[in-house]
């Protein structure tokens, strides 16, 4: 009875009173819950910054917000947390779940699709408030049974696919740990990938849990195709990223530039971020170099293939400061992922910084670059070539090509299309799930 109702109250029809009233010019205060293994600090890559993000935008716009995540499941990759990065943030109440047993926990929910050791504790949360939204991000190590614990309270109930876990039990469609997936072979794929087959995903389970959530959300159009075209039957709408504006965030002052031009890599370095398919265009003597942000697994191996090459600088991770002023000093900046990505805030952020990109023809990638003509589009490493050459020897058309992409940061990017964006939705799903009008008095 895991997935059963929380004891209590549970309307099927609600009426509208229990409602939050929304006007034409955004939300009354709402009570807002994420739900997501990871959140910082316990937290890696780009959809925890996201989440951490949103959830900083609507309380300051005056919602309230609980956060659940799982301290057990960023444990299983490491122990070191840095909590001076993010300091709690008044109104943001964060439920840190942790199980007693470590690792045993994630490894359970990753086995059976259940959240065995943690949903008493979620359900406790969602019953201790009227939350008015639930919003799922990534639950990969919760399980898809956490979208079957329902609340006692009516509440519109999102899900954000930041990745492809809802179709891919690797979660970023990356093949055998060795290339991008063409076409699924997902056992196979699995054990080649040094992990056990999770034998839930063919059964009827996702199926069941999915019809819990009222609206899927993805990043990109590309993220949503990926998704029906691997038979996931629920309809997505997209929700694209969004960045607060950089000096607003940061001050970009506290790193001295390099000297010389550079391209610019900011991200985690695994194989599938695609560093090393670049790494020989800044071989030899040249008239630009790159400076590689970031730090990973694959560092090691990068940094080898990477001996005796002079125009080649690693920094390893820096923090927010430190990366605006690599940024501002670029003259563009390169995102070589040969695996789908679902968005790319980098690319954003590139944009935001007013600095054009070269951006791998994959995924959702190109879709940021083809819609505004902020950059450039690579197929093959010769045309990969053809665009550092040519950004290098005419900073003019950088210039140019960074104004367009933070026009379209403005536009699409910054918080008050997101959130915008965001309300609409949530006032879609109250509609059609509980009746349109105002609340009365």
């Amino acid at each position: 009875r895991w997935c059963g109702r929380v004891p209590g109250r549970n309307p099927r029809h609600p009426t509208r009173s229990s409602l939050p009233e929304t006007g034409r010019e955004g939300p009354d205060k709402m009570r807002f819950c994420m739900i997501s293994i990871f959140y910082p600090p316990y937290s890696f890559g780009g959809d925890a910054i996201y989440l951490h993000r949103l959830c900083t935008q609507l309380v300051a716009a005056g919602h309230e917000v609980d956060v659940i995540h799982c301290a057990d499941s960023f444990h299983m990759f490491t122990r070191k947390v840095d909590a001076a990065a993010f300091p709690p943030r008044p109104g943001i109440t964060v439920h840190k779940l942790e199980s007693g047993v470590g690792v045993l926990s994630p490894l359970l929910s990753h086995q059976t699709g259940l959240p065995v050791l943690t949903w008493r504790k979620i359900a406790a949360i969602l019953a201790s408030k009227k939350f008015d939204v639930i919003h799922y991000h990534n639950v990969s190590l919760f399980g898809p049974g956490v979208l079957a614990i329902d609340p006692p309270h009516p509440a519109v109930r999102l899900y954000t696919a930041h990745e492809h876990w809802l179709v891919c039990p690797m979660n970023v469609l990356w093949k055998n740990n060795d290339r991008a997936c063409d076409r699924p072979t997902c056992v196979s794929c699995t054990i080649r990938s040094g992990r056990p087959p999770q034998w839930w995903r063919y059964t009827n389970m996702l199926e069941r849990a999915a019809r819990h959530v009222d609206l899927f959300l993805t990043p990109s159009q590309s993220c949503r195709e990926n998704h029906r075209n691997r038979g996931f039957a629920r309809e997505m709408s997209v929700l694209p990223y969004f960045l607060p504006e950089p000096a607003a965030e940061v001050a970009g002052n506290a790193t001295t530039p390099p000297p010389r031009p550079y391209f610019l890599f900011v991200g985690r370095l695994e194989k599938i971020k695609g560093v090393q398919e670049i790494l020989h265009h800044f071989r030899g003597d040249g008239d630009y170099d790159l400076v590689i942000v970031g730090g990973g697994l694959y560092e090691g191996q990068l940094r080898e293939q990477a001996k005796g090459m002079s125009r080649v600088r690693f920094t390893g991770w820096l923090n927010l400061d430190e990366i605006a002023s690599y940024y501002r000093h670029s003259l563009a900046v390169v995102v070589p992922s040969i695996t789908n990505e679902t968005f790319g805030i980098v690319v954003i952020e590139a944009f935001a910084w007013r600095k054009p990109v070269i951006v791998h023809d994959l995924g959702a990638l190109p879709e940021l670059v083809e819609e505004n003509g902020a950059g450039f589009v690579y197929h093959t490493q010769d045309e990969l070539r053809g665009h550092l050459d040519r950004l290098a020897g005419d900073q003019g058309l950088s210039r140019e090509l960074g104004e367009r992409g933070f026009s379209a940061f403005q536009q699409k990017w910054s918080p008050e299309p997101h959130l915008r964006l965001y309300h609409e939705y949530i006032r879609s799903v109250q509609e059609r799930k509980f009746g349109a009008g105002p609340a009365p008095d």
